[in-house]
Order: structure tokens, then C-alpha cells, then sequence
């Protein structure tokens, strides 16, 4: 992935690359580690703010899966295991152990660095009637966030087509899910509705714990159970502690799921394939694909490098009249237990 940057009028074109690695030319980390002073620290600490401000509030799938931080390596190793069984104690038999305990282990790799970069040129930021800088940082955290969201999403896709990795006994343990709504009926409330019953009873019958169970829909999807299904879904009466329906946030939750909606799901997508940056494997076949009922284990998240700021400064900003922002995300997504995801489609 890579990411281009304005060339000021009247100056000789360079490209991005090129002003990022030369020594001559100052490129700002967005946590001020003191070597830079006055007003371009003050502005690290306010771009930082912002941009990590609108990411958090865009992210839908932070915190909703596993997430560790990886401090050194190019990848984590996650641990999970199946279930285990108890079996009687004949008197006066010493107590061996039962056999290897039945583990996996998945590999997730750091992805290349993701980055979203503008120049904000001194004269448009003069002549702007509001903060140049403060919403091109708030769009560098969208942009970051849709990223994150978008791997996650498509990572507990794939993750409801596999297998369980643990097989040994008392094994196999089950693997992932896949609800089918009907052709055609990806925006039938009804089937919606049907399909949440349909995962929770699902997600029992495989042991998966009751609590931090999600599901995100597009906000299409969202507003036709809003709009269409019996009211009985929405009535405090029958049990239900759902919102506002005028307010636009009038469901919460459905079979003791808790419901979101997101622009960055497959969506009825067709074939997304594989890009270079990518070291993990996201791609598939998401033309049927409809929304994603899961709970945290589906996946996990490995993170080298938090949503951060980086901008230019002293002889770059004289030279160009002007500042490169670049904000950035270095994370990878994969595969953890099948069993804690569900896909529904539109077949």
C-alpha cells in the first residue's frame, strides 16, 4: 500500500519517499520525545489528539476481538485450547495425567505499515475559514480505522468457513458457522431477527460463554429491524431494554447479542483479493456475505504500532511552505477459534 503526498505550486516535484528518508529534512513522531519545541510540539500533542480521538470513535471492532501488542518480531503466536474431560479415580492408582492437553497454536504476522498522509499547504490554511489541520487529522483516523475494521471483519468471515484446528479427543472440537437468510432476504427484518436466535442457539450448543457476544450489520440492515419487525422485538414490556427508535439507536440487542453497524463489512462484496502489504491472508469470496454474528476469540489483533501522528517540520516547512501529516497503523489479523464465529449470507 502506498501513499502519496501534494507537491506545493512552484517547487520541484519530490516524491513523498524521498522527503521522509533524507537526513537533511525533519520528520516529527507524533508523541514528542523533546527534540522537537514550540509551536510544531504543540501541534503533535494536538494532531495525536485528534486523529486518535476520531479513531477510536470510528473503530467499530476495537476491543471486540483478541488484541496484543507486539514489541519485537514480525509475528505473535496465540494459544487456545479445547475442551478437556473428567474421568473417575480407582483407589490406589496414581494420577499420570490424561495425555498431551489438547492445544493449537495460530501465527499472526505484522502487516506492512499502513499510513494516510496529506501537505497542507500554509497559504490554504491561512486562507481557510476553519482547522485545516485539525479535520485533514481527523480523516487520517477514519482512514486508519476503516482499515482496521476492514481486516477484522473479513478475518471472522473466513474464520466461520473453517475447521477447528483441535482435533484430539475428546475432540473434534467444533469449528465455525454459516447462517443462510435466503436469497434475496438480506434486508428481510424477519430473517434477521430469526438468524439471532439461530446463532445464539448455536453458539450455546458449542459451549461458547453467553456474555460479549456481537454482531455488526450494515446500517441499512440496522434500520430495517428498527422499522419492519413486530414491535415486540422493541417493547420494553416483553423483557427488551432497547432504546429510542426515533433517536436512530433503538436496538441494542437481539437473543443477548449486542448489535452494530458498520460501513466496512464485506458486504455483498464479490471476490476480494489479496494485496501486496497484506501478509496475512483476508481475501475470499464475500458475494453472498451479509453480516457477522461473533464473540472475542474469533479473532486476534497483533499491533506494533498504535494509531500515531508524524509530521514534517523546521527546514521542510520553510522549503515547501507547508507540512506533511502522516499518520499510520502497523497491525495484522488472524484466524483464532472458528467455533466463535457465524457469517450470515444471502443464499
Amino acid at each position: 500500500m502506498t501513499a502519496t503526498g501534494g507537491t506545493p505550486p512552484n517547487s520541484t516535484p519530490t516524491p513523498l519517499g524521498s522527503i521522509n528518508s533524507s537526513p537533511q529534512l525533519a520528520l516529527s513522531q507524533g508523541y514528542n520525545d523533546g527534540s522537537t519545541t514550540g509551536k510544531y510540539a504543540t501541534y503533535l500533542k494536538l494532531f495525536s489528539g485528534e486523529l486518535f480521538k476520531a479513531y477510536q470513535s470510528a473503530c467499530i471492532a476495537k476491543g471486540t476481538v483478541q488484541n496484543r501488542t507486539l514489541k519485537n518480531g514480525k509475528s505473535m503466536q496465540f494459544i487456545f485450547s479445547g475442551r478437556m474431560q473428567a474421568d473417575y479415580h480407582v483407589p490406589g492408582t496414581p494420577i499420570l495425567g490424561s495425555g498431551d492437553p489438547p492445544v493449537a497454536e495460530k501465527t499472526i504476522l505484522m502487516d506492512d505499515l499502513l499510513i494516510s498522509s496529506a501537505f497542507v499547504y500554509d497559504l490554504d490554511e491561512t486562507l481557510a475559514h476553519y482547522s485545516l489541520r485539525s479535520e485533514i487529522s481527523k480523516k487520517i483516523g477514519y482512514a486508519l480505522a476503516e482499515a482496521y475494521d476492514k481486516k477484522v471483519f473479513r478475518t471472522i468471515a473466513l474464520a466461520a468457513r473453517e475447521a477447528h484446528p483441535v482435533t484430539a479427543a475428546p475432540g473434534p472440537e467444533p469449528g465455525g458457522s454459516v447462517i443462510k437468510l435466503g436469497t434475496g432476504n438480506e434486508y428481510n427484518a424477519q430473517a434477521l431477527v430469526d438468524s439471532f436466535f439461530e446463532a445464539a442457539s448455536i453458539l450455546d450448543e458449542k459451549n461458547v460463554p453467553q456474555s460479549g457476544r456481537h454482531a455488526v450489520l450494515s446500517p441499512r440492515q440496522y434500520y430495517a429491524l428498527i422499522s419492519q419487525v413486530d414491535s415486540n422485538i422493541l417493547n420494553r414490556d416483553y423483557g427488551n431494554s432497547q432504546g429510542n427508535m426515533n433517536s436512530g439507536d433503538g436496538l441494542y440487542e437481539i437473543a443477548g447479542i449486542s448489535i452494530k453497524r458498520s460501513n466496512h463489512l464485506p458486504f455483498m462484496a464479490g471476490t476480494v483479493t489479496r494485496v501486496d502489504g497484506e501478509n496475512n491472508d483476508y481475501s475470499g469470496d464475500f458475494s453472498k456475505h451479509c453480516g457477522l454474528i461473533y464473540m472475542k476469540d474469533a479473532a486476534g489483533v497483533v499491533e506494533g504500532i498504535g494509531p500515531s501522528v508524524q509530521t514534517t517540520s523546521g527546514d521542510v516547512s520553510v522549503m515547501y511552505q507547508g507540512d506533511i501529516i502522516v499518520g499510520r497503523l502497523a497491525m495484522g489479523v488472524g484466524t483464532l477459534n472458528p467455533a466463535a464465529a457465524i457469517e450470515l449470507r444471502a443464499e
